[in-house]
């Protein structure tokens, strides 16, 4: 069932209470970085000011952990979202509160507010009804575009939104519509690319995809808790040793399933953890004693390119290597420019997946990059995310 966004409600005149995601690194000297989710949010926000609606914009930003931390204010966030949407922002210093109700109460429309870091408050996470009712009353509509969110039972996500007339944003929306057609009706062959450090975070996603799609494309740290669950020589590789015997019984069924699994042929290994360790490249299935795997290798590179290059949909999560070292970067370079360039349809997911693309300028490349690491995965691996189950539903 389809959920309501703001095209279905009428914002004319109303207070429009927006939870973005604003959660943006920063530098030592409190600058966002990257703006990439403040400006993914501006769709969102200029259909809302042009139907006339004022907006009460929350965020979170960090893990605070219910405490007011100086340095997670998001103040700095205020003033890039002023420059991109070039209209005054006014920032306030406290989430709720008397104060907070007074300004919010009297806006205009046109006007916008941002509140303080949601995270400040402990009731926040815990989901406390008292306080997603002082959020709630800041607006009349409640619009959720933070789908990096989603998969929190937070009170900005779920406790609001049971509390006011509540849809989608744009983003909100683009995020599901691209994800479902990943599950629902994917275009064949489906290919997905997984990598990063740690098999934990991927386990329920590869065995969810085994039956979804046709090839799972496997590189990164996590890889080689895999080929040790097989048996091979993994040298001094990141192993995650606690999950040895629940890998090896997800690999031991794979023959029994749609997809086709491939590991690692070859592998750049180095001497040490270091950006400018001695490498080369070995056979994945001898990595020397001493050494570490921190790359596919160019065997490896080769076979996926050609995996790639026949599919009609591709999902990419997780980088092959450690991307941010130029010695140990060709395996997400190289695979991430054979997915921006595939003649399919190609969605990425994950935080350093989304830093790869940027790093090597692939953006235009893909049909839709996720803003939500964690959210994505669960979508995927068909968990009910409780940010998007307690949106409006259209009636049928």
């Amino acid at each position: 069932m389809r959920k309501k966004t703001v095209r279905d409600v009428d914002v004319t005149g109303k207070r429009v209470l927006v939870r973005v995601d604003y959660n943006v690194p920063l530098d030592q000297y409190g600058r966002v970085t990257d703006d990439t989710r403040i400006s993914a949010s501006l769709p969102t926000l200029h259909y809302l000011l042009d139907h006339g609606a004022s907006l009460v914009l929350m965020s979170h930003l960090g893990r605070p952990k219910g405490k007011v931390v100086e340095e997670l204010r998001l103040t700095p966030v205020a003033a890039v979202l002023r420059d991109l949407i070039g209209r005054e922002v006014r920032k306030l210093d406290q989430v709720v509160g008397p104060e907070v109700k007074r300004v919010c109460l009297g806006m205009e429309p046109g006007e916008i507010v941002l509140l303080e870091n949601l995270r400040f408050d402990p009731g926040e996470t815990s989901n406390a009804p008292e306080f997603a009712a002082l959020l709630a009353r800041l607006g009349q509509i409640y619009v959720d575009d933070a789908f990096g969110a989603a998969h929190r039972e937070h009170a900005s996500v779920v406790g609001v939104a049971k509390l006011l007339p509540a849809v989608a944003g744009f983003l909100m929306e683009s995020e599901i519509v691209a994800l479902k057609g990943l599950v629902e009706n994917p275009k064949r062959p489906f290919v997905t690319v997984l990598g990063g450090s740690k098999i934990a975070d991927k386990l329920k996603v590869i065995s969810r995809f085994q039956e979804l799609v046709d090839v799972i494309l496997l590189g990164g740290g996590m890889t080689y808790t895999i080929m040790k669950s097989q048996g091979l020589e993994i040298g001094d590789s990141l192993c995650e040793e606690n999950l040895l015997g629940e890998v090896a019984a997800m690999m031991s069924v794979r023959k029994e399933k749609r997809a086709r699994i491939c590991l690692p042929r070859d592998l750049v290994v180095a001497s040490e953890f270091k950006p400018d360790a001695e490498s080369k490249v070995v056979e994945a299935s001898r990595v020397p004693a001493g050494w570490m795997g921190l790359d596919i290798g160019p065997l490896t590179i080769g076979e996926y390119i050609a995996d790639i290059g026949e599919a009609a949909t591709i999902f990419w999560n997780g980088p092959m290597g450690v991307f941010e070292w130029r010695r140990f970067q060709g395996g997400t370079m190289e695979i991430g420019k054979a997915v921006a360039q595939a003649d399919a349809v190609t969605v990425a997911g994950g935080g350093d997946t989304v830093a790869a693309i940027e790093k090597y300028e692939l953006e235009e490349g893909f049909t839709h990059i996720s803003t939500g690491g964690g959210a994505s995965m669960e979508f995927l691996e068909g968990i009910s995310l409780p940010g998007i189950e307690v949106l409006t539903d259209i009636a049928t």
